[in-house]
C-alpha cells in the first residue's frame, strides 16, 4: 500500500449546496476526483500520463462514499488522498474530508488503466503506472 497524503482544499459557497444549506452530495464526489487530479499533477497530469503508458485514460470503474457529517456554506474542507492499494488491473484510492471540527466524509475509487484493443477498451496492467508513482513518492 502507498500511503500518498496529499491536500486538495475546496471552500463553499452557497452554490455548492442544495435548499437545505448542506453541501449537494455529488459536489463531494468532484471534489474527491479534484483531488486525485491534484496528486497526479506532480507527475504530470492525468494526459501525459496517459500518453507515456499509451493508454486512453485512468478511469474509475467503482466509487463510493460515506457520508459522516454535513458540509455547509463557508466551510473549508480539506480533501486528502490518504492511501493506494495495487492490484494487477485496479487499484483502489481511499480520501477523507475534513473541517477543522472533524472528518466530513470517506470516499473510495476503484480506478483502471484503459487501453485501446481493436475497436474496445479494456483494462491494461497497473504496473508501469504503479512503478511512476511510487518512484514519485519515495
Amino acid at each position: 500500500m502507498l500511503t500518498a497524503a496529499q491536500g486538495y482544499r475546496r471552500d463553499i459557497s452557497f452554490g455548492d449546496c442544495d435548499p437545505a444549506g448542506i453541501v449537494y452530495y455529488p459536489n463531494i464526489l468532484a471534489w474527491v476526483d479534484g483531488a486525485y487530479h491534484h496528486y497526479l499533477r506532480r507527475f504530470g497530469g492525468h494526459f501525459a500520463l496517459g500518453q507515456r503508458r499509451g493508454s486512453t485514460g485512468i478511469g474509475a470503474v467503482d466509487v463510493k462514499c460515506q457520508f459522516k457529517r454535513p458540509l455547509r456554506d463557508g466551510d473549508s474542507v480539506l480533501v486528502d488522498l490518504t492511501a493506494i492499494e495495487w492490484s494487477e488491473k485496479t487499484f483502489v484510492l481511499r480520501y477523507d474530508g475534513r473541517t477543522d471540527d472533524g472528518v466530513h466524509f470517506l470516499a473510495e475509487e476503484t480506478r483502471g488503466i484503459f487501453i485501446e484493443e481493436g475497436s474496445r477498451l479494456i483494462l491494461g496492467s497497473t504496473a508501469p503506472l504503479r512503478a511512476l508513482l511510487e518512484q514519485g513518492d519515495g
